[in-house]
């Protein structure tokens, strides 16, 4: 039996640079710090974070007044950094560089006039960051079929943006339908789409041609993770998203010559290994 590892896979530099930012923060002020939601979409990496003095809380109103709060990197409205401030909360923002850019793309086509369309998952964090960080109500579309459903007011006068971890095939289905329904719409094409995330699916396409079965190691509600698995269904390879290795199936492996694995990119190469460790007790050869 083979395993062949995707290149690029796991951490990407927004997930990186969020986990050090809350172990910079434990450092330099002590435990604990506050996170706001999950700091990624990991379970083992906020457990980790725990150990060392991360306490996750859903809403800000749970932080003590005056301590160390923490944005995760999906974002946050404006209203929660406005709450933390009138709160005394002392911030630290910790969203991706990427999702920044998709903001203040909202914030000025709302400053031009126009009604946002923002393309994503409805319940997201990085949705709910972005639809509150302008004041007008944001239009969210999710499949095509939304498209077809949606009135806007004024079809001249309108702006796309896209959440950053979703998949690059449907995401361009969605902005033909939208061009075609509405001609004159602006956006800034699939660009919102995060460069990790369109590596790791391109890694994923090109693996799942070589392997008869593909393991992703991620979070079921990890939205590049997901994607990651059906990249590898759409291929018509076998694809199992595990959080870890305790949920691979031996079954599964039956009769497999040659396994891919991936990681989503907000997963610990720890994981990935621990998989390897898991494949290699049972198959040695």
């Amino acid at each position: 039996m083979r395993i062949i590892l995707a290149k690029p896979r796991g951490f990407c530099a927004g997930v990186d640079r969020a986990i050090e930012i809350v172990e910079r923060a434990i450092d330099l002020y002590g435990s604990p710090v506050y996170v706001r939601h999950e700091i990624v979409h990991n379970k083992y990496v906020v457990d980790s974070l725990g150990k060392k003095g991360a306490i996750f809380v859903k809403e800000v109103d749970e932080v003590p007044s005056g301590q160390i709060t923490i944005f995760s990197a999906h974002g946050v409205a404006e209203s929660v950094v406005q709450l933390a401030q009138a709160r005394n909360l002392r911030i630290i923002d910790a969203t991706c560089p990427l999702v920044t850019r998709v903001h203040k793309q909202a914030q000025r086509a709302e400053a031009d006039d126009r009604q946002i369309i923002l393309i994503g998952h409805a319940g997201h964090p990085e949705v709910e960051g972005t639809s509150g960080r302008v004041n007008q109500n944001v239009f969210l579309v999710s499949t095509v079929e939304d498209v077809k459903e949606l009135q806007v007011d004024d079809p001249e006068k309108l702006f796309y943006v896209t959440q950053t971890t979703l998949s690059v095939n449907d995401t361009l289905d969605i902005l033909e339908a939208l061009k075609a329904k509405f001609p004159n719409i602006k956006g800034p094409g699939i660009k919102d789409i995060c460069y990790a995330t369109q590596n790791r699916q391109e890694a994923v396409k090109k693996l799942s041609a070589e392997v008869d079965l593909l393991l992703v190691v991620g979070a079921n509600y990890s939205s590049n993770s997901v994607r990651l698995r059906d990249f590898g269904e759409a291929m018509n390879t076998p694809s199992y998203l595990i959080a870890s290795a305790s949920q691979i199936d031996d079954a599964w492996l039956q009769g497999v010559r040659t396994i891919g694995l991936t990681a989503g990119a907000s997963a610990p190469e720890v994981l990935v290994e621990g998989v390897i460790g898991y494949i290699s007790e049972r198959f040695p050869d």
